[in-house]
């Protein structure tokens, strides 16, 4: 369930006040970004990794940084407002970033506006998942591989139509392909396969969004010793993988029971839940 509240710019409203102007340059343009968070039990998961990201889009964005828009403000006010929504336990926290109004070439500023809403969690999407997810690839669109592909950008188009593009079809999720191709990512995570015995993710090159949980994994992969590699993905991988998980902060791991036609089975995905993702959850 959504907040009965938000925080915009500093100040909380009631969540259904209109705030934003129709010359909004994030609602004409996409101009922004913004990020996606679980908070249990008052603490945001992976938060270090999150503020790093924030700050990291800010500067690639080129916006201006106030001096009081800082990590510990903006986790502050998110606890706050969590706290006032009753969302403290298990909640989804959607914090956005945006210049403000003016023209393609007419900016008033580049001083960053933002708007935090929570949501309730079910408690039950702190596991892994006991059913596979079904997914397919989506084909109408593309993701480029640029300077900016790796960002959490408001414009968000591709994702869209191929959310819709899934939900028409009865499916989980569905796999978006860069301008090569190949495979991206999902609409709402990050993809990884194994094949041959080594886990692989697309590259940040590949156009992927750069995941908070995608990256933990990684780093916590890595120091284990275990076989991973970021690379490219290519269709025939897809079918030659005997294993799919998608990752994100809202869910951490979920496993892949069948994308078109190729089923998979599920051994590495559990074995990194309960060894890296559990313990996020639990320690809190």
């Amino acid at each position: 369930m959504a907040g009965e509240f938000l925080n915009y710019n500093g100040k909380v409203y009631p969540a259904d006040k209109l705030l934003i102007s129709p010359n909004n340059r994030s609602f004409r343009y996409g101009d922004g970004f913004f990020e996606t968070m679980k908070m249990i039990k008052g603490r945001i998961v992976l938060g270090n990794l999150h503020f790093e990201r924030l700050f990291s889009s800010l500067d690639t964005l080129l916006f201006d940084k106030p001096k009081l828009f800082t990590a510990t403000r903006l986790e502050t006010e998110i606890a706050e407002l969590a706290k006032k929504n009753n969302h403290t336990a298990s909640g989804r926290i959607r914090l956005m970033v945006f210049r403000g109004d003016g023209g393609l070439y007419d900016a008033e500023n580049n001083h960053p506006n933002y708007l935090i809403q929570t949501w309730e969690m079910n408690t039950a999407n702190n596991q892994l998942n006991e059913n596979g997810l079904v997914v397919d690839v989506f084909k109408d669109a593309r993701k480029a591989c640029d300077h900016f592909s790796h960002i959490k950008s408001n414009n968000y188009l591709s994702y869209v139509m191929a959310a819709i593009w899934a939900k028409q079809r009865k499916l989980n999720d569905a796999l978006v392909l860069n301008s090569h191709n190949n495979i991206a990512d999902a609409t709402i995570a990050n993809v990884f396969v194994v094949k041959e015995g080594i886990i692989q993710t697309p590259a940040i090159t590949e156009g992927c969004i750069e995941g908070t949980m995608r990256r933990h994994l990684l780093q916590c992969i890595r120091k284990e010793g275990m076989p991973v590699k970021e690379t490219i993905i290519t269709l025939e991988d897809v079918k030659a993988a005997s294993e799919m998980f998608l990752t994100n902060a809202a869910y951490g791991i979920r496993w892949v029971q069948s994308c078109g036609n190729t089923s998979y089975a599920t051994q590495v995905a559990p074995v990194l839940y309960k060894k890296f993702v559990e313990p996020l959850y639990t320690s809190h």
